[in-house]
């Protein structure tokens, strides 16, 4: 009988267990695949990797912007991938010796609730039974194909999605990019850097949905001068082999060709076939009536007692960051501790170079909530530090305030490294503070940092 066990080890997952097993529960994790989930494997690190080497090749083509002559550099594809799966192995060795520093039993296996008694929670893994007390499901999420002729049927050749896109022995010379999310919108610039031709297709009116409309088209105009092609507001209605099949506005039928299709269009929460009705687990369910993910409280407490659900697989906040936060909130309360979850400063960052980064509410969200507010905004280029290390870089620092009180509801930003700079603006959120608060903080010179400090005091 163990304390506590975790079915799944993404950031959700192991995240969680190294905090329980370090505060003296006995906990068992379950993972089928490798430890570290879809963000380590397949997502966020392997990305992040790719682009960094993307990132180093652009100052390479353009050293001499910084008076630095770089003559003949090139992409070896191989190579850059061949980094990616190292810094993964590294990666995941080490999340292997944070479980077993936290005596955490860790299992291999694909995990299946079979029941709930008087002693607790039965899972089967592997032919064998295993039984807790508490059980925590961290099952995440796997890439949406929607059923759109010829996509699913072109899956493994063509058609790929974020796991076969990071294991190509090839680099593309055209691709295609179905939905200018996050996910679309990283990979188009990875391979656009590369010199790969990128066209991304997208059923919205803008690229990156939910994030601020000024900084989206901010970032689509500077990726429109470097080659990538944009439709947007067009509907993809089929696919042909290599083809992409799509309705402009108008109606008018076109076609996009690449080499490779990248299918991008959201993540779906991973809760069938695990064993949910065992134990009468509640999914949530959208305005449709169709289950999204599992169903929980603030605690992150199923109507299950003694059951409760953190990640992708609550079908909320689909984010590496967000799932470790709300993994800790369960862990918090099945050791009595009060926690509960909070999601007005979670933050969401796209590394494309340059990069974006937000927390808070956007101005269409403040609008739309009917929050009386003010936008303050500076470009990048108020920073010394960015104007220094960005030749002829663009960027733009936004703060949504209140009106009445001036506290500050939301900040977004366009330029490097804004993804290392959004923490503060995070605490700023979650302590409410106010913007005279804001500009009593010693901010370190010179930094871009400092762009946030200088835009508050804009406000008159």
């Amino acid at each position: 009988m163990y304390d506590l066990a975790i079915m799944g080890g993404g950031p959700g997952g192991y995240v969680a267990a190294g905090r329980a097993g370090s505060a003296g529960l006995s906990v068992i994790l379950f993972e089928k695949r490798e430890l570290g989930g879809v963000c380590l494997n397949e997502g966020c690190v392997p990305t992040k990797t790719l682009l960094y080497s993307a990132k180093v090749f652009d100052y390479s083509k353009h050293g001499a912007d910084y008076g630095v002559q770089v003559d003949g550099s090139s992409i070896d594809f191989s190579a850059i991938f061949k980094r990616k799966e190292k810094v993964v192995k590294k990666l995941v060795g080490g999340v292997k010796a944070q479980m077993k520093g936290a005596k955490v039993e860790v299992v291999k296996e694909n995990a299946v609730i079979t029941g709930r008694g008087a002693e607790g929670i039965t899972i089967e893994a592997g032919g064998n039974q295993f039984q807790a007390r508490d059980l925590l499901i961290c099952t995440g999420s796997e890439a949406a194909v929607p059923p759109i002729p010829g996509l699913r049927e072109g899956l493994g050749g063509a058609v790929v999605t974020n796991r076969e896109i990071l294991a190509l022995s090839e680099q593309p010379k055209e691709l295609v990019v179905i939905g200018g999310g996050v996910i679309g919108m990283e990979f188009a610039s990875f391979f656009n850097s590369i010199g790969t031709h990128v066209t991304v297709i997208e059923m919205l009116p803008k690229i990156l949905g939910p994030l601020d409309n000024e900084i989206s088209a901010m970032l689509q105009a500077q990726y429109e001068k470097k080659g990538v092609e944009f439709h947007l507001k067009c509907k993809v209605v089929a696919v042909e082999g290599n083809e992409v099949v799509y309705e402009d506005p108008e109606g008018k039928t076109c076609r996009a060709k690449g080499d490779k299709i990248l299918v991008s269009v959201g993540r779906r929460a991973n809760f069938a076939g695990i064993g949910l009705e065992s134990i009468g687990v509640e999914l949530a369910l959208n305005p449709a009536g169709r289950p999204y993910g599992i169903k929980v409280d603030e605690k992150m407490q199923t109507n299950v007692p003694g059951v409760y659900a953190a990640g992708d697989v609550t079908g909320f906040s689909m984010l590496a960051h967000t799932a470790s936060r709300e993994g800790e909130v369960a862990v918090n309360n099945i050791l009595g501790r009060k926690d509960h979850m909070r999601y007005n400063a979670i933050p969401g960052v796209v590394y494309t170079n340059p990069e974006v980064a937000g927390v808070g509410l956007t101005e269409e969200e403040a609008k739309k909530k009917g929050v009386d507010y003010t936008v303050l905004k500076l470009p990048m280029a108020f920073s010394g530090r960015f104007v220094a290390e960005n030749e002829k870089g663009e960027g733009l620092c936004k703060v949504i305030v209140g009106k009445k009180y001036h506290e500050v509801l939301g900040v977004h930003m366009l330029g490097s490294p804004c993804s290392e700079m959004i923490f503060g603006a995070c605490m700023a959120i979650e302590g409410e503070m106010t913007v005279e608060q804001l500009k009593e903080v010693v901010f370190p010179h010179p930094t871009v940092s400092e762009i946030i400090k200088e835009t508050v005091f804009t406000l008159r």
